[in-house]
């Protein structure tokens, strides 16, 4: 049972330090080729395909190599939850010290995201809010390096635990009862 505990926790965090250096790679990609990666719709996020191709070949490396083809609900929600967290921590404080080293990304950012927020036309201003939008509005230029970290790293989670659940599902496998 512990031995099971740790090689779930290792293969976890092992692929979740993988997947974080290669996350933060295409993050870092995107800004220099000219799309500021925080400004993609939430559809669109490359972290949907790569969460979930990490997050399968970590639960069945698991399941095939050290479980004898056997994966419990549990576990594959322990270890996504493991993988995702050390995905997310690692990637977030790399944001945060790039945000550091160049805060052009960050005035980069506020200034699309104002541009993009002022095209809005009036009557799709009017569903959202008025005063809703001219909150946001306001706030944008109060955004710091730390506010994308944790706006990535609670984003990850949220698509995280979907991907998790539908995956958790697919992949688990009972041992037989006669």
């Amino acid at each position: 049972m512990f031995s099971s505990v740790r090689r779930l926790s290792f293969l976890s965090v092992r692929n979740g330090v993988i997947a974080g250096v290669l996350g933060f790679a295409l993050l870092i990609a995107l800004y220099y080729m000219g799309k500021h990666p925080f400004l993609f719709p939430i559809y669109f996020d490359f972290r949907i395909i790569l969460l979930s191709v990490f997050i399968v070949m970590t639960l069945k490396e698991f399941r095939d190599d050290y479980q004898e083809g056997i994966l419990y609900f549990g576990q594959a929600m322990i270890g996504s939850f493991l993988f995702t967290l050390v995905f997310a921590l690692l990637v977030s404080l790399l944001i945060g010290s790039f945000c550091l080293m160049v805060p052009e990304f960050v005035t980069t950012y506020i200034k699309v995201a104002t541009d993009q927020l002022k095209s809005i036309s009036p009557e799709v201003i009017e569903q959202l809010g008025k005063e809703e939008f001219e909150r946001n509005l306001n706030q944008l230029p109060a955004t710091k390096g730390v506010d994308l970290a944790l706006d990535y790293f609670v984003k990850t989670f949220i698509i995280s635990l979907f991907i998790s659940l539908i995956i958790s599902v697919i992949l688990r496998r009972q041992p037989k009862t006669n």
